[in-house]
């Protein structure tokens, strides 16, 4: 039988108590006022010694699996700035002809990602509208600090190492796979276009934050829309450092090399969300202890003075030019 279709406007109570509420399972101390019927606010309570950190982000570049990227996205930024995420507010829109099974399934994704990282959801917007033809997710993440402690996109230094954790290009990659199957099945075993779906199991940077907290961290941005050239930009520009950064060191892996070949794409533009840019003072030993942790770091190249930002492949040197339009949009 064909699901009913939700109608334009706010949900239904019955729908929001069914299949938004009763998806909410993770609590947290801090807040003291959570989602509810008719609560348009939520409340929550930090010690003297902490503030808060918020972020906000919308998943527009693609329908699957819009909850599960949502909430990662929106906590990595926290994770980013050295604060430990807490909770979410959302706003949900949905196109007509949605059904009440669409909503159930983006609200599991996010709860099952907000139970991993001990964060709660703590309220928000659901409607159907004629203003969007696919779901539009938008996060509005809220995490604490130790006063005192915020680390920025800012801080790197002249001398600092630069490093990536993990591989580039991880988020781009998995959703063209699952969006391309059948067209990427045609060309490389599926064993191949699996392993690249799966690539959304490495999105959360929340572990190598944590890590790189307790080692001396300088600086964090979290590699998404434009990839690692963008964000490598976005790092220099922020802290006003030149960078000199060797190509080949850069991690990626060989499912991204395929997918982006195949498609006649660059993976060092594509969206790369569970990698995370660092800066450090003594990279080596950092790259050490997130290795202890289980996760893969590269020190890719130096923050310089000056303004030059130098991309060397062996002999050949280019500069890296401001962010594009990233990579993914060219496919999906």
């Amino acid at each position: 039988m064909k699901p009913e279709e939700l109608k334009v406007g706010k949900v239904p109570e019955s729908v929001l108590k069914r299949s938004v509420l009763k998806q909410i399972h993770t609590k947290r101390p801090e807040i003291l006022l959570g989602a509810g019927v008719g609560e348009d606010c939520a409340a929550i309570k930090l010690a003297e010694d902490e503030v808060f950190v918020i972020s906000t982000d919308p998943v527009t570049g693609t329908a699957t699996d819009i909850g599960n990227l949502a909430i990662h996205i929106t906590m990595n930024d926290l994770a980013s700035a050295g604060a430990e995420p807490v909770g979410a507010m959302l706003t949900i829109l949905l196109p007509e002809h949605a059904c009440e099974s669409d909503l159930k399934g983006i609200m599991g994704q996010m709860e099952a990602v907000c139970a991993e990282a001990n964060v709660q959801i703590m309220g928000g917007h659901t409607e159907v509208t004629r203003a969007v033809n696919q779901p539009l997710v938008n996060v509005c993440g809220v995490g604490k600090a130790k006063a005192g402690k915020i680390v920025s996109t800012a801080g790197a230094e002249p001398g600092d190492d630069i490093l990536v954790t993990k591989w580039i290009g991880l988020e781009g990659t998995s959703i063209i796979a699952k969006e391309k199957e059948q067209e990427l099945a045609s060309r490389y075993p599926m064993q191949l276009v699996k392993e690249a779906q799966g690539f959304d199991k490495y999105l959360s940077v929340l572990p190598e934050a944590a890590t790189a907290m307790k080692s001396g961290v300088k600086a964090m941005h979290d590699v998404t829309e434009g990839g690692i050239f963008g964000a490598l930009w976005e790092l220099a520009e922020s802290s006003g450092v030149g960078l000199e950064i060797d190509l080949k060191k850069i991690p990626v892996k060989q499912e991204t090399i395929e997918i982006c070949e195949y498609f006649g794409i660059n993976p060092y533009g594509l969206i790369s969300s569970g990698c995370m840019l660092m800066a450090s003072s003594d990279g080596n030993t950092l790259a050490r202890e997130l290795e202890k942790n289980g996760i893969h770091a590269a020190i890719i190249g130096k923050a310089m003075a000056g303004n030059g930002r130098v991309l060397l492949k062996e002999e050949e040197r280019r500069f890296l030019e401001p962010p594009k339009t990233d990579e993914l949009y060219q496919v999906v």
